[in-house]
């Protein structure tokens, strides 16, 4: 590198010149490369977007990764998308491991439910819902000690009738008892992104849904973050359905 005399400027030579260079076009093909790399993020996004929108049901992100193309990471993708949507009258929320769109939470006052609901739940069946839904992988003897009553069976029935309570497995102990779990149409009604966000116990009393006499070191079980079978679980099978009734011999649903 020398001074030219007319300017006082430094003007680069021979090797020096080429480093120079060479400098500039790495700095060119990075700008390059991060535009080509923006470009299909955002391209990715409408992809996203467009699949999310035309379903009247949450898209699982696995589907959504599928369609997206090769390299292009589906966590990006919807981290990026879902920001987008955090200030607009309708969010990009997940579900589980699902996408949806759903009302701004504090636009839903401004959105007229006309839905009729089928039946609604009784106390009992609030009360074995909730048990379901802090203490899965839960039995039936299980959820009757929880709750110091009998369950019957026509409560279960309408839980799950509802979608939001599923048998789960069978638990690995004597008579292999059925399990059940709440499921993921469970979490999109009341707008959990996961069996995490379960209400807490401070939610809880301020809700008027515990009393001042819980004891102090009452804490709400802490359910699982996913819906993986438990070391103490066994898949339910064909054979287990044919058992309990929910399949014909042929392997046919019944009515």
């Amino acid at each position: 590198m020398t001074m030219d005399p007319g300017h006082g400027t430094a003007i680069a030579y021979g090797h020096e010149a080429d480093q120079v260079d060479h400098t500039e076009d790495d700095q060119m093909n990075s700008d390059a490369l991060d535009a080509l790399k923006d470009r299909a993020l955002r391209e990715a996004e409408r992809i996203a977007e467009a699949l999310v929108f035309a379903s009247s049901e949450p898209v699982a992100e696995k589907l959504i990764a599928t369609k997206l193309p090769d390299g292009v990471p589906v966590e990006a993708v919807m981290t990026r998308l879902a920001q987008s949507y955090a200030h607009r009258g309708v969010n990009l929320v997940r579900v589980g491991e699902a996408w949806a769109f759903r009302t701004a939470a504090d636009l839903g006052f401004l959105i007229r439910q006309e839905e009729t609901e089928i039946k609604k739940l009784s106390r009992a069946g609030l009360e074995v819902l909730s048990t379901i839904a802090y203490h899965q992988p839960v039995t039936r003897a299980e959820i009757e000690d929880v709750r110091g009553v009998a369950t019957s069976k026509g409560t279960l029935d309408v839980l799950m009738e509802t979608g939001w309570v599923r048998m789960r497995g069978r638990r690995r102990s004597p008579g292999r008892p059925v399990t059940y779990g709440t499921t993921p149409a469970f979490l999109d009604h009341f707008g959990l992104e996961d069996l995490r966000d379960l209400p807490g116990m401070d939610e809880l009393k301020g809700a008027g849904l515990l009393s001042g006499r819980v004891p102090a070191n009452f804490q709400p079980p802490v359910s699982p973050a996913n819906d993986e079978l438990a070391e103490d679980e066994d898949p339910i099978t064909q054979m287990d359905l044919e058992e309990l009734g929910l399949l014909t011999p042929m392997g046919e649903a019944e009515d």
